[in-house]
This record gives C-alpha cells, sequence and structure tokens, in this order.
C-alpha cells in the first residue's frame, strides 16, 4: 500500500536550461557520490547506498515526493531544517564528510554538491503536494509491538544470519561485492557511515534491512532477524562523528543509539 505510485517525471522534461544542468548533476552526485562529491566524502558511500535507484525504488528509503516536506522538526537537531540542511547532515553523518578540500570546513548549504542534490530531490518531487507526507515515507520501520528489547539483542546471532543471508554482496568483510559497475558500499570500517548516522541506530538500521534486504529477495527477514543484523552490523568499527554531544539536546536519547554515551536525566 505504500509503494511509489509513479516515477518521476520522464528524462525528457528536462532541457538544456541551468536548472536542468543542475538537476543532471544532482543525478551523478547522488548515484556516484565517492567520485562527484570526493572533495567532501572520503569514504565510499554514495546516497543511491542507501536510497536504491537513484531514490525511486519501492521500499528502499524512496525520496519521491518528499521536498515539499520541508522545513520540517527534526528530533535529533531540536529545531526547523530545510531540505539543504538534510543533506548537509547526510553528507556529515552517512558520508562522514570531513571539509571542503584543505579548508577543514564541513559542508554549506550553499555548497554546489548540497545545491544540485536538492535541484534533483526537488525535480523528484514535482507534481506532489506540498506539506503532507507521501504514504511511503517513514515506512522503513520496525513495528513498536515487535521490537528486540536492546538487552535481548544478539549480535552473535546476527553474524550467524550476515553470513548465511548477505555476503553475496556484501562479502564477509563488509566492504561490498562488485557485480558488473555496482558495488554496495561498506558497511563498516573507515569507509563506511560514522557512528553519528541514523545508520547507526539499531532500530533504524534493522527497519532498512528489512524492507530492503536481501536485495534480490527484500521483506524475506523477518523483524528479529533484521534487528539482530542490524546489532552485529552495528557492533563493528566505524569512523566517530565528531559532534555527537550537539545531538538530542531537547530530545531524548533515542534507546537504540549505541554509539552515543548513556545519559542519566
Amino acid at each position: 500500500a505504500w509503494d511509489v505510485p509513479r516515477n518521476p517525471p520522464p528524462a525528457k522534461t528536462l532541457d538544456d536550461s541551468k536548472l536542468s544542468k543542475e538537476i543532471k548533476s544532482g543525478y551523478r552526485l547522488f548515484t556516484n557520490t565517492p567520485v562527484e562529491a570526493k572533495r567532501l566524502v572520503p569514504g565510499k558511500m554514495a546516497c543511491n547506498n542507501c536510497h536504491l535507484n537513484a531514490g525511486q525504488r519501492n521500499r528502499a528509503l524512496p525520496l519521491v515526493g518528499i521536498a515539499g516536506q520541508f522545513p520540517e522538526y527534526n528530533r535529533r537537531a531540536g529545531r526547523l531544517i530545510t531540505l539543504a540542511d538534510r543533506i548537509v547532515d547526510c553528507f556529515l553523518r552517512s558520508e562522514n564528510a570531513t571539509g571542503r578540500g584543505e579548508e577543514g570546513e564541513p559542508p554549506s548549504p550553499t555548497d554546489r554538491e548540497v545545491l544540485a542534490l536538492q535541484a534533483y530531490i526537488t525535480w523528484l518531487s514535482r507534481g506532489y503536494d506540498v506539506g503532507a507526507n507521501p504514504q511511503w515515507r517513514n515506512k522503513n520501520t520496525i513495528p513498536n509491538e515487535t521490537l528486540v528489547p536492546m538487552d535481548k539483542l544478539d549480535a552473535k546471532r546476527g553474524e550467524e544470519l550476515y553470513l548465511d543471508r548477505c555476503t553475496n554482496c556484501h562479502g564477509v568483510d563488509g566492504q561490498g561485492v562488485t557485480v558488473g559497475d555496482k558495488r554496495p558500499g561498506p558497511l563498516w570500517g573507515p569507509d563506511s557511515w560514522n557512528d553519528g548516522a541514523g545508520a547507526a541506530r539499531i532500530y533504524t538500521l534493522a527497519g532498512i534491512i528489512r524492507h530492503m534486504m536481501p536485495y534480490l529477495d527484500p521483506g524475506s527477514l523477518t523483524d528479529e532477524e533484521a534487528q539482530h543484523i542490524a546489532a552485529f552490523i552495528n557492533s563493528r568499527p566505524r569512523p566517530a562523528y565528531p559532534y555527537k554531544d550537539h545531538d538530542y539536546l531537547t530530545e531524548a536519547l533515542p534507546v537504540d543509539s549505541v554509539y552515543y554515551p548513556k545519559r542519566t536525566n
């Protein structure tokens, strides 16, 4: 019921205008981020690794229709954020962006890469209503009633499941297997997302795994299996996000934020 109902406007709607060129540039950045945005991205994660088929695959964090939902409140930031803010955050966390060239500064909402991605994501949303979330957004989740308590999650069981169900694409070492011209992003290690990313939360990652994976048989894992696999993946080493102390200052720290120091208040 929450499949993306149609593809975005066909490519023939793009002309030779400056906006169309930015949209095309955003598509290239989205699908090949480490190459197209190499001044920002030190690792090997692309937007396309989480939002499959250039943000258009059903049940794979589709971005069709979402541009009109911004600005929106973000619990982690504790404030309203724009679409550009969200893209910057993805660079900082999921892409582990370290800075612009030798400047050592984080990505900015006015950086050309951010603007081009914003143009592409907005193009994906043409024809959709502003203000009302499309029905397929925020659906890559585990239902509350089937969440396994954090102290009951078993990373060892998750590793067994991972070795059985995930290595054809992701490899035993989690770094991805090249198939044709495609290669999944690394699931851990220095080239993966950092520990401040959304996927560094166990329940969040489990929802992604549950509905998107395995790639050729999505939905075949159970809610419980997906959570154990997520616990295993997020037990592995990954880069540290240096600004975690700025997160969740006005909202409760989610219980599955395993990389954050536990709070007493």
